[in-house]
């Protein structure tokens, strides 16, 4: 079929599908979804048992062998992994790669059936396992709220409150509080004064017991309508304790609970966690995006509800940003566009100055349309702009102008000998067009085993060859259908140009050159191999690795004090290393999570799991070229001022996979054995002198207090 042939006999349709391509284009950018990273199905569940006051041997023996042998019989699995902690088992279980994002509910929901069978099996005071499936999910807007002169009664009033009103926004899926301090009513009793009264620590314990609940009032029939009896509520649960009364035993005497003790809403003496933002104690809202929206629109949409919100709430009150995916991703798509502009200008300014400026507005306008109609079908295939597809475009630009230029090229030529354009575009596209498409198919193959693999990476990468491909053979297209439209109406004829005087004065000089290596190929090629050879000896002196850091002005702190450090010690080390890191110049922002790890708000941050001898310090830097130096200095000042503790410090990364670099694995029966050979194995690693943050996951063991119970002496003792 000659294609150039009918498309300049049908220009209309032509220029339909440039108008499609130009329009659709445009709406596609303002609706098409925007995300930092690519979706990515994390294939992975949490599966928490809670048994409170077992050590972790007995954890490990009772209830994480039970649970995993129960695990291991589904067919889905790829691994499974857990840590038995006192009082705690954690397995994470992970599903074969092959298993797509739609599969894996009811690959949980079988999960959650086979643990809810073997659930009577466990110990006698063992809580239900409970299934994490969504600790995958990624929170973008990460906030920190702080009120220095408020109490934490009155934090979590003002958390929740905001929370509400994010929950309202537009494109918001769901909205995670977390670090709210728990508060305990602490009771101050007069052990003379309860025993002058002839009442025990017990029987006060059991009356708070039996009043600490809601109290049904019940209803009554009137008229054949039911009325619910509701009991008015004291003004706190305070004061109900302080007035509950009761008779002393063997007496007619009722005396009230304020009688005998001093009721106190206090802090929990200890906390589950423990969030700092800015040297001040705080509570994080981390919110998610809904799936395919765009997070651009959702961030702008937020931040104007949260302006709105902290008009309302009382001064004092701060709504801070930890991480802000929106800008983030804005930042990326202004970039795109900014590098798209220079691309086309560089394309057009090139090609006038080497083939004039009527190939420059031929090849720089398909350059165009090619991109506009690239984004219009991302847009339909439900393809979002993300770090990885706008890196394919930008990786594509300089394959796209290709077809074009031989087109392009061929025409001018053909035109300049005398031809008509018409036969001079059917004789080009023709000669060229197979050609070209094979030429294009293998640039779309090149990137074939990273999109297609079936691995994290390939999930991960999968826009990388779906947009390739759709720009090539996009700009394939538009090659063979709109340059023969565009070369038609400029390229014109040279008046009595035959032969070589059509060559423009550069080419005459570029075809001597050629000549001239054809004369001495052989030193040609032999030049070539000695070229080839230094370059490929070249490449062990270039920096490797697969994805590079982030761009986000951000790293981390990891904080390890020694096994089993109390969560309130923790938190005071933490305090002291804030103010050294905030004394850094540059240094703009630090938020601690104290405990365990901060909600996931990027793809690539996986959440330590709960320890109260951990903390994570995530520092904000003016400029991310101050990183790298920060780092240096800090890696070797903090273990200075914490010398009991161990500190891993790093980069936000690009792409899956942020463990570390280098990691040995040893497994065998006996504990102390495998301690022996991770020891030996760490101080090989030191003794390389070119690794750093060498470490094992077991850790220092614990301490523990071992007694023996006296059944006898307790019997005597009564």
């Amino acid at each position: 079929m000659d294609i150039a042939k009918y498309s300049l006999r049908f220009p209309t349709n032509v220029w339909l599908m440039v108008l499609i391509f130009m329009l659709g284009g445009v709406i596609a950018l303002s609706k098409i979804g925007r995300l930092e990273d690519p979706p990515f199905t994390i294939k992975q569940v949490k599966v928490i048992t809670q048994y409170p006051g077992a050590s972790a041997h007995q954890v490990e023996q009772e209830v994480t062998e039970l649970l995993e042998t129960t695990i291991q019989q589904m067919s889905q699995l790829r691994r499974v992994t857990s840590v038995s902690a006192p009082g705690r088992s954690d397995i994470t279980v992970e599903v074969e790669r092959n298993f797509d994002g739609s599969e894996l509910p009811q690959i949980w929901d079988e999960l959650r059936k086979r643990l809810h069978d073997v659930q009577g099996n466990l110990p006698p005071g063992t809580q239900a396992p409970v299934v994490y499936d969504d600790f995958g999910e990624v929170f973008g807007l990460y906030y920190a709220l702080t009120a220095p002169e408020f109490s934490a009664t009155e934090l979590r009033h003002f958390a929740k409150q905001i929370r509400r009103e994010l929950l309202m926004v537009e494109g918001v899926a769901k909205v995670q509080v977390s670090g709210i301090r728990q508060e305990q009513i602490t009771a101050y009793i007069d052990p003379y004064r309860l025993a002058s009264l002839g009442v025990s620590f017990p029987q006060i314990a059991q009356l708070f017991s039996e009043n600490i609940r809601p109290f049904n009032g019940g209803r009554v029939e009137i008229d054949g309508k039911q009325l619910r009896v509701l009991v008015d509520e004291p003004s706190s649960q305070v004061d109900a304790l302080e007035n509950i009364s009761m008779v002393v035993p063997g007496t007619n005497r009722t005396i009230k609970v304020s009688d005998v003790a001093t009721l106190k809403v206090e802090p929990a003496d200890i906390q589950p966690a423990y969030m700092r933002h800015q040297g001040n104690e705080a509570v994080t809202l981390a919110v998610s995006a809904q799936s395919g929206v765009n997070i651009v629109d959702v961030g702008h949409n937020v931040r104007e509800k949260i302006e709105q919100v902290i008009t309302q709430l009382p001064a004092g009150i701060s709504l801070d940003a930890i991480y802000d995916q929106a800008s983030i991703v804005d930042e990326s798509v202004d970039g795109f566009i900014q590098n798209l502009v220079i691309s086309v200008a560089v394309v057009v300014l090139t090609l006038w100055v080497f083939m004039g400026w009527r190939s420059a507005v031929v090849v720089g306008t398909t350059l165009l349309v090619t991109v506009m109609g690239t984004v219009l079908i991302m847009w339909l295939m439900e393809l979002r702009l993300q770090r990885i597809s706008l890196g394919a475009l930008v990786i594509a630009m300089g394959m796209l102008v290709d077809n074009a230029i031989v087109i392009a090229e061929g025409m001018m030529m053909q035109v300049k000998r005398g031809e008509r354009p018409q036969s001079a575009a059917s004789f080009i596209v023709k000669r060229t067009q197979w050609p070209l498409l094979g030429a294009t198919i293998i640039g779309i193959a090149a990137f074939s085993g990273i999109g297609l693999s079936d691995d994290a990476t390939g999930e991960f990468l999968y826009s990388l060859f779906a947009v390739v491909m759709i720009s090539l053979l996009l700009s394939w297209v538009l090659a063979i259908t709109l340059v023969p439209i565009l070369g038609k109406w400029l390229y014109r004829p040279d008046d009595g140009a035959t032969g070589e005087e059509i060559v423009s004065p550069f080419q005459h000089k570029f075809i001597g050159v050629l000549r001239g290596i054809l004369k001495v190929r052989w030193v040609a090629l032999a030049g070539l191999l000695i070229v080839t050879v230094i370059a490929y000896g070249s490449f062990g002196m270039v920096k490797q690795g697969f994805f590079p850091p982030s761009n986000a002005p951000l790293f981390y702190i990891h904080y390890w004090g020694p096994q089993d450090t109390d969560i309130r010690a923790t938190e005071q080390a933490v305090r002291e290393l804030e103010q050294t890191v905030l004394g850094k110049d540059g240094v703009i922002a630090v938020s601690s999570f104290i405990g365990r790890g901060a909600d996931r708000f990027t793809l690539t941050y996986a959440p330590q799991q709960a320890n109260e001898s951990y903390a994570l310090m995530l520092v904000r830097v003016t400029d991310k070229a101050l990183i790298d130096d920060l780092i240096a200095a800090l890696r070797t000042e903090l273990p200075q001022q914490d010398q009991n503790a161990e500190f891993y410090l790093q980069r936000l990364q690009f792409g899956p996979g942020v463990g570390a670099k280098i990691g040995i694995r040893f497994s065998g029966p006996d504990g102390e054995v495998l301690r022996q050979l991770a020891a030996q194995a760490m101080d090989t690693l030191r003794a390389d002198g070119k690794l750093q943050d060498i470490r094992h996951d077991w850790r220092e063991p614990g301490l523990t207090l071992n007694t023996e119970f006296d059944e006898v002496a307790a019997g005597t003792a009564g």
